[in-house]
C-alpha cells in the first residue's frame, strides 16, 4: 500500500485556503443523519466533539475517565503558542511554522505546521470568547510568556493552569451539546476495538468499566482523540490511565504507526525518589524564563551536596555551574526540550547530580526574585538595596506567575523552592510519534481519523513547548471540522448502521476471547509486575540516549516479556464488573507490543534526530547529527501480525519553505 499524504498543491501560505475553498460540503439538513464516534475528550476530542455537534452531526464521545473534564489535557501548565505577536516582537505566522519545523529537527510535514502556524490565532480567540482566563498584562491584553527554542514570546497562559482552563473551556461547549442532545456522552467506557465494514471504519466496541458490559457503537466515521504513549516507560508525566490501546487497536487493524521512536523527554519533572513511585510530576517549562538551571562546578561540592553535608545556598555564584548559558548562549536556559535533557544527563552521568540518586540538577530562582524585587522597588520608590524588602516583593512577583507550580512542588518535596532551589530532571512527558494521517487527518483506514496527540503530524522528532495543546485545539475546532466533512459528503444516504452486521459480531467475540484469556490465566504476578519490567528496559536501552547494541538487546527482551506476561499474568475478579486489574491488563498487552515496535523504529533510524538520539550519530559537541540524505522521511509502521514482522512504509519529507540546516542553538 502506497502512502498518499494528500497535500495539496501550490504555494504553503495558501495550500489550507484554496483547499477549503474546494473540498466537499455537507448540507446542514444532511449532517443530521450522519453519526460521528470521537474516542478521548482531551483538548484535541472535547473541541472535535463539541465543533462536530454544533455544525449538526451527531456526536458520540467516549472517555475512561468519570467526566470528558478530567482528560490528561488538564494537567498541561505552562502554555499555548500562537503567532498573535502581541509583543510586538517581530513573531509572524511563518515564524511559528519555522520555529515548529527546526524545533521538529526538520522531521515534521511542513503542509500540516504551517496549517497549524495559521489557525493558531484563531484559537486565542475562539478561547477567549469562551471565557477562557488567559493571563493579562495590566492594561487589560493578553499578555506573553517565552518558551523553549523560539527568540519571541508568543506563548498565552493562564497562570500554571492552562491545560485546566483550555479543557474546561472545550468542556463548556461540550456539555451545551450534550445537554441539546447532539452528543450522547459514554464516560467510564473503554475503546477496545474498531468495526471495520466494506474497508470503512464503522464503528467501535467498548468496554463500560462500570459494569463490565461489552457494547457495540456504529457511526459513519471514527475519530480517535486519545492521546499519547509515554506511559509505555511506566513512569512518565502522564496521568496512570494514559494509555495507546485505541490508537494501538486502530494499528492492528490497518492503520499505519509513524515514528514510534520520537517521545520527548521533558528536561523539567521532579525527580524520581525510588522504586515505590507509579508517576512522575511536570514542573512546567514556563519556569525556564525565570528560573536558571545549574548544577556544582566541583565534585567534592556535588558530593558534598548529595551527601547533606552542603546545601545548595552555600554555594557562590562562582562555585556554580550554569552549563546551559555555557553551553547555549544565544537560547540559554530556554534550549529546546531535548537539548536541556540530553545536557542534564551529560552533568549527572559526569558526577555532578545533586540529589541521593545523582540524578538531579536545579532550578534556582534566587536571581528572578532579586530582579523582580528591585523593579517592584523602583516602582514603589522603595529602597532598592533593602534586600529583605527586595526579596519579599520579588517574591510575590514570582508567586503571582507560578504560585500553583511552586506550591505543588513543596507539597511533593517538602522544601520550600522560594529558598531552595527546586530540584529537577528530566522524564518521559510527550509522544510525537502516533497513527500516520494525511493532509485530511484520516489514517490509512478510510473513514477512520486521528487528532491531536494520537496522530504524528505536526511535531516532528521534538515538540517545543506551548506546541501541544495549540496542535490539539487546531484539529478539533478548525481541520477536523472541514476535512471530515469531504469524506462524509458521500456517505449522506447511507443511512443508521446497523450494530447487528457480523463485522460487529466478530469484533465483540474477539475482545471477549481477549478479556476471558486474562481472567482464566493462572498466573502468578500482576500486571504492574510486568508494566515496571517493560518500563525498566524501555528506559535503560530505549530512552533519552539509544544505541544499536542496547535496542537490538531490548527488542528480544520485550518480545520475551510479553510472552511472561501472557504466561504468567495474575488478573483477578470478572469480565462483568468492575475490574482495574483487567483495565490494566487490556493497556500493558498493547504497550508490550508498542515497545517492540518502538525500539525497531529506533534501531532503523541510523541518525539522532531530535528527541531521538542514537550515540553513533552525535556532532563533536554531543549534538544530535541528521542525515537528511537517507532518513528525511515519515516511517510509518503497517501491522503484519506482531511487531518484529511489520513493514516500513516511507513518506518523504519535502523541505521548500525552510532550509535544512544542522539546528544549533548556540
Amino acid at each position: 500500500m502506497s502512502l498518499d499524504s494528500k497535500i495539496p498543491a501550490g504555494p504553503i501560505s495558501d495550500k489550507w485556503t484554496d483547499y477549503k475553498n474546494h473540498i466537499n460540503l455537507v448540507n446542514p439538513a444532511n449532517k443530521r443523519n450522519i453519526d460521528i464516534i470521537v474516542v478521548g475528550t482531551g483538548l484535541a476530542g472535547g473541541s472535535a466533539a463539541a465543533t462536530l455537534a454544533e455544525l449538526g452531526y451527531n456526536v458520540k464521545a467516549f472517555c475512561f475517565q468519570d467526566s470528558p473534564r478530567r482528560a490528561h489535557s488538564i494537567a498541561a501548565q505552562g502554555g499555548i503558542n500562537a503567532a498573535k505577536n502581541y509583543q510586538g516582537d517581530g513573531d509572524s505566522t511563518f515564524r511559528l511554522f519555522y520555529d515548529t519545523v527546526k524545533g521538529g529537527d526538520y522531521r515534521a510535514r511542513e503542509a500540516n505546521v504551517h496549517r497549524l502556524a495559521e489557525v493558531s490565532a484563531n484559537i486565542i480567540d475562539q478561547c477567549v470568547a469562551q471565557g477562557v482566563p488567559l493571563a493579562r498584562e495590566y492594561g487589560g491584553l493578553l499578555d506573553n510568556r517565552s518558551f523553549g527554542g523560539t527568540l519571541v514570546s508568543r506563548t498565552f497562559y493562564a497562570k500554571g493552569q492552562t491545560g485546566q482552563q483550555l479543557l474546561l473551556g472545550a468542556y463548556s461547549a461540550m456539555n451545551r451539546q450534550i445537554g441539546r442532545g447532539k452528543i450522547k456522552m459514554h464516560n467510564r467506557h473503554e475503546m477496545l476495538d474498531l468495526v471495520i465494514v466494506n474497508g470503512k471504519a464503522r464503528g467501535i466496541i467498548a468496554r463500560n468499566l462500570v459494569t463490565g458490559e461489552i457494547e457495540r457503537h456504529s457511526a459513519h466515521a471514527v475519530v480517535i482523540a486519545s492521546g499519547g504513549y509515554g506511559n509505555v516507560f511506566f513512569l512518565s508525566t502522564n496521568a496512570m490511565g494514559s494509555n495507546a490501546t485505541a490508537a494501538w487497536k486502530i494499528h492492528k487493524k490497518g492503520a499505519f504507526f509513524a515514528n514510534p521512536c520520537y517521545t520527548q523527554i521533558h528536561p523539567t519533572c521532579i525527580p524520581v525518589s525510588g522504586d515505590h513511585q507509579s508517576k512522575l510530576t511536570l514542573m512546567s517549562e514556563s519556569l525556564r524564563n525565570d528560573g536558571r538551571i545549574w548544577v556544582p562546578k566541583s565534585l567534592e561540592d556535588a558530593k558534598a551536596i548529595r551527601e547533606g553535608k552542603k546545601k545548595p545556598t552555600d554555594l557562590a555564584e562562582n562555585e556554580r555551574d550554569y552549563y546551559l548559558e555555557r553551553r547555549y548562549p544565544s537560547f540559554g536556559n530556554l534550549v529546546p526540550r531535548d537539548i536541556a535533557s540530553r545536557a542534564a544527563k551529560e552533568r549527572c552521568d559526569a558526577g555532578f547530580g545533586v540529589n541521593k540518586t545523582g540524578e538531579a540538577v536545579y532550578l534556582d530562582f534566587a536571581a528572578a526574585i532579586e530582579r523582580y524585587g528591585k523593579d517592584q522597588a523602583r516602582i514603589k520608590h522603595l529602597d532598592e538595596n533593602d534586600m529583605k524588602l527586595v526579596k519579599k516583593l520579588g517574591t510575590e512577583v514570582v508567586a503571582n506567575k507560578y504560585g500553583n507550580l511552586f506550591q505543588m512542588y513543596e507539597k511533593i518535596v517538602d522544601e520550600n523552592p522560594y529558598e531552595t532551589p527546586m530540584m529537577i530532571y528530566p522524564a518521559v512527558h510527550y509522544t510525537m510519534g502516533g497513527t500516520w494521517v494525511d493532509y485530511n487527518l484520516m489514517t490509512t483506514i478510510p473513514g477512520c481519523f486521528s487528532i491531536g496527540e494520537s496522530n504524528f503530524s505536526d511535531h516532528g522528532a521534538n515538540r517545543l513547548g506551548a506546541s501541544a495543546l495549540m496542535q490539539g485545539l487546531a484539529d478539533g475546532y478548525f481541520v477536523l471540522p472541514y476535512t471530515i466533512g469531504d469524506y462524509l459528503a458521500p456517505d449522506i444516504k447511507t443511512g443508521t448502521i446497523s450494530t447487528d452486521l457480523p463485522e460487529f459480531v466478530e469484533a465483540e467475540n474477539n475482545v471477549r476471547e481477549q478479556l476471558n484469556k486474562f481472567i482464566n490465566n493462572n498466573g502468578t504476578h500482576s500486571v504492574d509486575h510486568f508494566h515496571k519490567k517493560l518500563g525498566k528496559i524501555m528506559w535503560d536501552k530505549v530512552g533519552m540516549a539509544r544505541n544499536a547494541k542496547g535496542l537490538t538487546e531490548a527488542i528480544d527482551e520485550i518480545a520475551a516479556l510479553r510472552e511472561e506476561f501472557y504466561r504468567d499474568v495474575k488478573v483477578p475478579g470478572s469480565i462483568d464488573s468492575f475490574n482495574q486489574e483487567l483495565e490494566k491488563a487490556m493497556r500493558v498487552a498493547d504497550f508490550l507490543e508498542l515497545g517492540e515496535l518502538f525500539a525497531k523504529d529506533a534501531l532503523h533510524r541510523n541518525e539522532s534526530c531530535g528527541g531521538h538520539f542514537r550515540e553513533e550519530y552525535q556532532t563533536p559537541e554531543g549534538e544530535a547529527q541528521r542525515d537528511d540524505e537517507n532518513f528525511a522521511y515519515v516511517a510509518a509502521w503497517e501491522y503484519k501480525g506482531k511487531p518484529s514482522e511489520a513493514v516500513l512504509h516511507k513518506e518523504p519529507l519535502v523541505f521548500d519553505n525552510v532550509k535544512l540546516v544542522q539546528r544549533s542553538y548556540k
